[in-house]
């Protein structure tokens, strides 16, 4: 069980590092050329392993209720964000809201989980603050049901955007609050900060498609 623990940490520290290498080049790149969607589905395979090794340490090795929220929360970020791109302005459809519906469960098993995991006191401000981001998501993914159609053609764009770079911050956040277990909690906060700074910016390129969108 030991080499299967450090196996599945191996492969959850290199999948996260690329992941985060590759989107970071890519935030700073022309969106929506051929050369973006290839490295986008080499960045999202790797998420994916990262929340994988991540699942199985919490639920064969290590529960750490921080590392399950962070998860749940990248995982949910990252399907979204590549769904935002399959439906564009057609909106959401039966397969989004499953998935909406299963984020809503999720968030609210957390919830629920939360008070009483072993572990949660360690990370109270960080633990609570992504199950809310988490559950903001879930909520702006059901009040998008109720939007103009015509809305969807524009803010695909931006929801793949937001998405996929909170996405990105998260996995920063858990490598510098392991890394930096001090200043509790700036080491996992700054990260999210800074996340917010990126998706700004990225919002202000998108809004002007010479900088950053190159056209369909």
């Amino acid at each position: 069980m030991e080499r299967l623990h450090l196996a599945s940490l191996a492969v959850h520290i290199a999948a996260g590092s690329m992941a985060m290498l590759i989107g970071f080049v890519m935030l700073a790149r022309t969106k929506g050329t051929a050369r973006h969607r290839a490295w986008g589905r080499v960045f999202g395979a790797l998420v994916l392993v990262v929340c994988f090794t991540a699942t199985l340490g919490t639920l064969l090795f290590r529960p750490q209720p921080l590392l399950a929220v962070l998860t749940a929360t990248v995982l949910y970020q990252l399907v979204g964000g590549w769904r935002a791109v399959y439906t564009r302005e057609r909106g959401p459809n039966t397969l989004d809201a499953l998935w909406t519906l299963l984020g809503l469960a999720a968030s609210v098993g957390l919830l629920a989980w939360l008070p009483d995991a072993p572990g949660t006191r360690a990370n109270p401000t960080v633990s609570y603050s992504t199950l809310a981001a988490l559950m903001s998501l879930v909520a702006y993914d059901l009040a998008r049901w109720r939007f103009p159609p015509r809305w969807h053609a524009t803010l695909w764009r931006y929801e793949h955007a937001y998405k996929l770079i909170a996405a990105q911050f998260a996995m920063l956040s858990a490598l510098t609050g392991n890394l930096m277990r001090f200043w509790y909690p700036w080491p996992q906060l700054l990260p999210s900060l800074l996340g917010l700074l990126a998706i700004a910016w990225t919002f202000w390129r998108l809004s002007r498609p010479g900088l950053a969108l190159r056209p369909q």
